[in-house]
């Protein structure tokens, strides 16, 4: 059974650079660093952001994608202004992939495509705000 997200990776061939980017975004510095890998813990709930420099991606059974351009899996990361949060991500050198849209019940969200390829999603999530504040337990 999925109960949470433990970690989200994307993966950039850069990794020193997308240390220095995610450290500015975030505002905080990787706990976890070795020459391969760092990790951030990050939000409400300590979750898990990896940077794996993609020499080793090999290593992890996995082949990198030929395909140009974004793809795969769009993990969103609550925000709580998301037209705010896709302006400062721009202005960071991200490019627009989905600007922000309504997604109907109070749902807002954006995409962008951070400087090394990997997809970054950021979401306005009435859910997220309701489990945090302990309304919904469901």
């Amino acid at each position: 059974m999925l109960r949470g997200v433990a970690n989200v990776r994307y993966h950039t061939s850069d990794l020193e650079a997308a240390k220095r980017w995610y450290t500015e975004l975030l505002g905080i510095e990787p706990y976890f660093n070795r020459p391969e890998y760092a990790e951030f813990r990050i939000g409400d709930y300590s979750h898990e952001l990896g940077l794996l420099d993609t020499r080793y991606v090999g290593m992890l059974g996995e082949h990198a994608s030929s395909d140009p351009g974004p793809a795969g899996v769009v993990a969103y990361w609550h925000v709580d202004d998301v037209q705010q949060t896709f302006k400062r991500l721009l202005s960071m050198g991200a490019s627009k992939l989905e600007e922000p849209r309504d997604f109907g019940e109070g749902f807002i969200g954006a995409t962008v495509v951070d400087p090394f390829g990997n997809v970054l999603g950021i979401m306005d999530n009435p859910h997220y705000v309701e489990v945090l504040s302990g309304q919904n337990t469901d």
